[in-house]
């Protein structure tokens, strides 16, 4: 008890101090409506009593997991005819159900064994069936993902903090996939599959089973010289049942890639790194463009670079890239955009992306801090796609300096653009996470973006041209997953620095079977400006609470349903009430995985400017005006198995002054494992009375997915958005001639759709190579 209560008082006097800092803030509290007052108040105490009581022991250990030292070699081939797999000792089975329920033992039976030697980690897994069925993969494509493939994975938190880990899956066709997984992987998104590195994994199937395979190099992972233990979990999933089942059961609401419930993997002896672990990722590649807007071309120009990853000790990685190239990344997803604000994409390119979560986890949704997509990409708004803007270098050092303490540092520079008048420009960040309690952690970063030309355009450069910001957080995960929250406080500096130039949030959720409600207040000053950062607006404050309940019926269709709600509500001082959000919805989860929500939606809307509902250039509404609307908005998912399936969202009611039908959603056709057609489209019917606009906005895209093998891939996308005016096709075709080593041809090509008149046309050949020292 008197742990408890000291650590309690420990997380108290830490979010205190973080207060004491933000005293000049809450000076103005009291302006603030007394309503409002009282609910930031009661946010605040949830926070303050879940940091102090919620971070409780975890519950005793499970069986441990055990891998055994290697005394002969393996032999990769899918076939389990070895010493160490043949020996019935050390097989970890008895899954336990995740999905249609969390209390029984899994139908289907899964066992995992476990070795390694002094440079890789072996593994074997035994799927059984319970009768003759054929196996879904949605494609050979490296990385597959979703409910409707089989496979089973296997989930390495190297470090015991139960918030970060590595992911590896199998298929029965033997695709693999790897990701990195982050903040607890308490949501799916917390689930990267974009990374890349080297594993071999074989599987063969056979007749009442299928069985895998797998290596991963020590120099793959990240983990601590003189390792004895890890924290280990597998999950299978099968498509014919439908079964999720994992080795360490997971309460089935959280999801399924938790880390709090994982166990121990207990090695017979101390893991030691024994390699370089020094990659070189060279590349060459040609381009030639033609821009027919501006009557400018560019002949076939080559270019050579390349990126280099540097174990730096046993857990720290070194990245470097030289003349970074990413134009084999797939386009962005475009969208119809019938908001006022800036819509966020995601990051793709590969050098950004392991420990990502260190740079990009910090802030809110609508506050991020660092968003690494400003850096090197620029948006041609001709064509709706994004473009490159070279990046000359970049290094980036991330991952544990011990157990509790977690380091990224990261330092680019851009090139200079003459004829857009823009000087080059330099990057660096720094962020820091301090682990406290069981699961939660402490958090800092720093970002700088300079005015910077290290080339012949010094005219350019501007030593007034900087902004830079500073943020520290703290982050709550309880041991048992039930409460998550976050709290923090971000501030810009720059030259012309104007009122308020600082953001702070609260946010508390909690999840149990059947309950799941949170809090959040946000708060965003009118001069906070990350430059680096992704915030669409400034000036308000945001109170957002939402609940939900569900019911498990004993059902053969029915796995879950029940109600939700949600309120959103945003103010500031001048304007009073500037947004406000209420949605009451139902939803209906099946035992075949399909789904379906309907929700009713209460907004209400003011303009800060003129704004125009359909962006087409019509007469535009006049600032200082607001609008009440009501909408009834649908939503269905078929079940993912089915060769053909859809998900699909519809929305109709009032809009602004007039009203709206809005149809969007994908189809998606599967055949067999080579071939996936599918179409994404958006349909908004806008009607306005006279001098607005209507607009019938259509977006259709689609897209051919074909995989001849496990490494040769062709994907063709086209998009249609009338809203833009463009057309625009993208063809790649990828071969995988060697582990994390391809070679690309990638075809650009974007018209006027009206007459088909070309508008810019790009190809691009690239050639790289991952290369273990």
């Amino acid at each position: 008890m008197k742990g408890k209560i000291l650590r309690g008082l420990s997380a108290v006097l830490t979010i205190n101090i973080k207060a004491k800092e933000l005293a000049w803030y809450g000076n103005n509290f009291a302006k603030y409506p007394k309503p409002m007052r009282s609910l930031v108040y009661i946010l605040f105490l949830s926070f303050f009593i879940t940091a102090a009581f919620a971070q409780k022991e975890p519950a005793p250990e499970q069986s441990n997991a055990f891998a055994f030292k290697l005394k002969e070699p393996i032999k990769l081939d899918g076939i389990l005819d070895e010493a160490i797999w043949m020996d019935a000792e050390g097989w970890n089975g008895d899954f336990m159900q995740y999905f249609p329920s969390d209390t029984s033992r899994a139908k289907i039976n899964t066992r995992v064994k476990v070795a390694f030697d002094d440079n890789n980690i072996y593994l074997a897994a035994i799927m059984e069936n319970n009768e003759d069925r054929d196996y879904i993969s949605t494609s050979l494509r490296r990385d597959y993902r979703g409910e409707a493939n089989d496979g089973v994975t296997f989930v390495f938190d190297t470090f015991n903090d139960k918030t970060n880990a590595f992911q590896f899956g199998v298929n029965p066709y033997g695709v693999q996939r790897e990701g990195l997984l982050s903040n607890g992987g308490s949501r799916s998104e917390d689930l990267s599959l974009a990374w890349d590195n080297k594993w071999f994994a074989e599987a063969t199937i056979l007749e009442d089973r299928w069985v895998v395979e797998a290596i991963i190099p020590l120099s793959t992972l990240r983990f601590q010289d003189g390792s004895q233990n890890w924290n280990v979990n597998f999950y299978r999933i099968d498509s014919h049942l439908p079964e999720r089942s994992t080795w360490s059961p997971i309460p089935r609401n959280f999801s399924i890639i938790s880390l709090a419930f994982s166990r121990k993997l207990i090695f017979e002896e101390p893991l030691q790194k024994n390699s370089a672990n020094i990659s070189l990722i060279p590349y060459i590649a040609g381009r030639t463009s033609k821009n027919f807007l501006e009557g400018t071309k560019e002949d076939m120009t080559p270019a050579i670079g390349g990126d280099a990853k540097i174990g730096i000790g046993p857990a720290l990685n070194l990245d470097l890239t030289i003349n970074p190239d990413f134009s084999q990344v797939e386009v962005d997803e475009q969208v119809t955009n019938l908001d006022r604000f800036e819509i966020f994409f995601p990051e793709r390119r590969q050098f950004f992306l392991e420990n990502a979560d260190l740079f990009a986890s910090f802030g809110h949704p609508l506050a991020r801090p660092f968003f690494s997509r400003r850096i090197g990409v620029d948006r041609d708004e001709n064509t709706g796609q994004n473009i490159q803007n070279k990046i000359i270098y970049g290094a980036r050092l991330s991952g544990k300096v011990t157990d509790d303490w977690r380091i990224g540092m990261m330092n680019m520079q851009t090139a200079s653009d003459e004829e857009a008048g823009i000087a080059g420009k330099n990057f660096s960040v720094l962020a820091l996470q301090k682990k406290v309690f069981n699961r939660s952690n402490i958090g800092m970063i720093f970002v700088d973006r300079e005015s910077l030309a290290l080339d012949e355009y010094q005219s350019l450069f501007n030593p007034d041209e900087y902004n830079r910001l500073l943020g520290l957080e703290y982050n709550l995960a309880s041991a048992d997953n039930r409460w998550t929250g976050k709290a923090f406080y971000h501030r810009t500096f720059e030259k012309d620095l104007g009122k308020n130039p600082g953001t702070f949030n609260a946010y508390i959720l909690y999840n149990d079977l059947h309950w799941n409600w949170s809090v959040s207040y946000l708060d965003i000053g009118e001069s906070y400006n990350p430059v680096v950062g992704f915030v669409p607006r400034v000036d308000y404050k945001r109170l957002n609470p939402d609940i939900s309940y569900s019911f498990f019926p004993k059902s053969r269709i029915i796995n879950r349903h029940g109600p939700t709600a949600e309120y959103e509500l945003r103010w500031n001082e001048t304007l009073g009430t500037t947004d406000r959000d209420l949605n009451i919805g139902y939803e209906v989860r099946f035992q075949s995985l399909a789904q379906l929500s309907v929700t009713q939606n209460n907004k209400y809307v003011y303009l800060f400017n003129d704004f125009d509902p359909t962006r087409t250039g019509g007469e535009k509404l006049k600032a200082g005006t607001g609008y009440n609307n009501n909408t009834i908005e649908l939503q269905f998912q078929s079940n993912p198995r089915k060769a053909f399936n859809v998900n699909l969202r519809s929305e109709f009611g009032e809009y602004f002054t007039g009203s709206i039908a809005s149809f969007r959603g994908e189809m998606g056709l599967r055949m067999g494992y080579t071939a996936n057609v599918s179409m994404n489209f958006s349909y908004n019917k806008i009607e306005l009375p006279e001098p607005q606009n209507d607009a019938d906005l259509f977006l259709i895209g689609p897209r051919i997915d074909i995989t001849f093998t496990k490494s040769l891939f062709w994907t063709t996308f086209i998009q249609y958005n009338n809203q833009i005016d463009n057309l625009n096709i993208n063809t790649r075709l990828q071969w995988r001639f060697a582990p994390v080593s391809d070679f690309f041809l990638v075809y650009t090509d974007n018209y006027f759709p009206g007459d088909f008149m070309p508008k810019q046309r790009s190809l691009v050949l690239k050639l790289n190579y991952w290369l273990n020292l």
